[in-house]
């Protein structure tokens, strides 16, 4: 009994054996053979053609994206450089119509300054003063041009000369002017067509309108709206026949012994830039030594 078990044993481990060295021989004719070397190729072409054309896509996708990003940058910087220069461009347009405003204003002031009478110092408006709640302003002429305290300030505007105001303190080379808006302001003047005088004053607002009052109830039959005030030229401190402004309305009661108007002044003192300080004829003299005296002052320097 137990020599025929052994025997089964041994042939069934024999076939086992047989099979595998078989299958060995199978395997290896088959990978030898060159068609079988193709058919494996082509088993793993198929298999990674499609990762292969995956990642090939998501690689063009990435440049393509990269290529984007960086032409949309390159872009951006083109337009900043392009606004910055536009703006440049912009600012010199609005430079240059700025100096052409300019230079048509100062011939203007220079066609007046030919016309004056008076002897007269320009000067340009260059600060208002806090201290006077910017009732007064600045001027850039002093002493050293010869302006002193006093003197009248005028302006060209809208084709006529008008009254400014006068000088109330005056540095080497700053004055401070007091318009004629200012309530401590008092002028000595008349009007043009009936010639009936009064005595301006300001209400402390450029945009008030000036008063004329004390003038003598008989011209109440001969004043009219626009008639034009001007300087009288009592009082030695502005000149005769300065343009103050014209007349918009009439106050007048029946039992009083005077009326008063109200003035429109000529200068527009919100646009007000260049100016004109100008001398009385008795100071003439003095303007000529004054100078004489800066001239031998520029020689000798």
């Amino acid at each position: 009994m137990f020599g025929k078990g052994s025997t089964h044993k041994g042939r069934g481990l024999e076939l086992y054996v047989f099979i595998v060295l078989a299958l060995i021989s199978f395997l290896t004719l088959f990978f030898s053979s060159r068609a079988a070397l193709e058919e494996f190729r082509n088993l793993g072409l198929n298999m990674f053609s499609g990762v292969r054309g995956g990642i090939n896509e998501i690689s063009s996708a990435v440049s393509r994206t990269v290529l984007s990003i960086q032409e949309l940058s390159s872009l951006r910087l083109e337009h900043t450089e392009l606004m910055e220069r536009l703006e440049r461009y912009q600012q010199l347009e609005r430079t240059s119509a700025e100096i052409i405003q300019e230079n048509i204003r100062l011939r203007e002031q220079l066609g007046f300054s030919q016309t004056l009478v008076h002897r007269h110092i320009p000067a340009r408006l260059i600060a208002r003063d806090p201290n006077n709640l910017f009732s007064a302003f600045v001027i850039n002429k002093g002493t050293r041009a010869g302006v002193a305290v006093n003197m009248p300030v005028i302006a060209f505007h809208g084709g006529t000369q008008g009254l400014v105001g006068k000088v109330i303190s005056s540095g080497p080379f700053e004055s401070l002017v007091i318009p004629l808006y200012d309530a401590r302001g008092f002028v000595a003047s008349r009007l043009a067509q009936s010639r009936y005088e009064g005595i301006v004053q300001g209400r402390g607002n450029p945009r008030d309108p000036l008063l004329m009052r004390y003038i003598t109830s008989r011209a109440r039959g001969e004043v009219s709206i626009g008639d034009m005030v001007v300087t009288s030229g009592m009082g030695g401190v502005y000149p005769e026949g300065i343009n103050i402004g014209r007349v918009t309305r009439i106050h007048y009661q029946e039992t009083d012994l005077s009326m008063e108007v109200e003035i429109n002044p000529v200068v527009d003192f919100f646009r007000l830039e260049y100016v004109f300080v100008i001398f009385a004829i008795e100071e003439d003299v003095a303007f000529d030594e004054i100078a004489v005296t800066e001239g031998t002052e520029g020689i000798d320097g």
